[in-house]
């Protein structure tokens, strides 16, 4: 009987390790291509926390809306479909206000002043500004400067007035395009190529990479050189099971995300303008220069909207983003 029990005893035990021993799956989803630098970085990040951590994690990442599309992504974290997102910034309005400073037009000169903001105590902060909803911020991701698109020559605010743009769920983009004149249409963004060619909207922003590797220039006759706001990313993860992972388990995939996340902003760094030219040399859209002069009659135009939105933002945040610039 002594024996029996011993037999049993071990027998679960080994039931137990065995099942101890099982890896922690990590789904991490998105929606772009594995060509971008969004891409890239989950790539990366999938390579170093499964060396950091062998045989603890499985990551499985999911690119191109395989999984979710940028509309049901938010909803499948918070219900623990899957561990590890990264949405544009665009896309957190309704759990933060004050990140939909990157949205705001013309308000940064370039990628370096965000990356600036986004180290600074300011930018840090709005990581952990949406924990209270279930959602931890683990880094930024740069994709780049934003072109705006069409099928006519876009050089003055002028150009784009009734035109139809396709936007991210943001309320800043559609006053961006209605200070303008346009007509912001919001559409997941694995619904663009189509709504582009099918001419069910007649342009819209995004940068260079996401351009080139959706091939909207294919569908597209101008692209205006505008560089007027930004597309980042927050990667972020499901709170409650962020919480929940052991202690050198949660070090192990920090450490993977904070390298994976540099090496994705070196890529975005280097490639835009590798994806720029790949786009002049494809010769299907044309790509405007815009002078000083037609950029400052853009900003002129779009720069109310900071106003409208200075009192949900925070005034404080808008100085501090001003601040980056140099």
């Amino acid at each position: 009987m002594i024996i029996r029990k011993l037999v049993v005893a071990a027998a679960m035990a080994a039931i137990g390790s065995a099942a101890m021993a099982q890896p922690i799956v990590i789904k991490y989803s998105h929606v772009v291509a594995d060509a971008t630098p969004k891409g890239q970085a989950a790539l990366k990040f999938k390579e170093l926390a499964e060396k950091k951590l062998p045989g603890k994690v499985e990551v499985q990442v999911f690119p191109n809306s395989q999984l979710f599309g940028d509309g049901k992504e938010m909803e499948a974290l918070l219900l623990g479909d899957v561990q590890i997102i990264a949405p544009s910034l665009s896309k957190f309005s309704k759990y933060t206000p004050k990140l939909q400073v990157f949205d705001l037009p013309f308000l940064f000169d370039d990628i370096e002043a965000i990356d600036r903001f986004q180290q600074s105590p300011k930018g840090q902060e709005l990581l952990n500004s949406m924990s209270k909803k279930g959602i931890a911020g683990l880094g930024f991701l740069h994709n780049g400067m934003k072109q705006m698109s069409a099928n006519k020559v876009l050089r003055t605010p002028a150009d784009a007035k009734g035109l139809k743009f396709r936007i991210q769920t943001s309320d800043v983009l559609e006053a961006q395009f209605k200070a303008v004149g346009a007509n912001p249409q919001k559409l997941s963004f694995g619904e663009v190529y189509q709504a582009l060619q099918s001419g069910v909207v007649d342009g819209q922003e995004n940068t260079w990479s996401n351009i080139y590797t959706q091939k909207f220039h294919e569908v597209q006759k101008t692209i205006a050189e505008t560089n007027h706001g930004v597309i980042d990313y927050m990667v972020i993860a499901n709170s409650a099971w962020w919480d929940k992972l052991p202690a050198d388990i949660k070090k192990g995939l920090s450490e993977a995300m904070a390298e994976s996340i540099k090496i994705g902003n070196k890529i975005a760094y280097d490639e835009g303008e590798s994806f720029k030219k790949k786009i002049m040399d494809d010769k299907k859209a044309e790509i405007l220069k815009l002078s000083k002069e037609e950029v400052a009659q853009w900003r002129a135009a779009m720069k109310p909207v900071w106003a409208k939105f200075e009192g949900e933002i925070g005034k404080d945040l808008i100085e501090a983003a001003q601040k980056s610039n140099k």
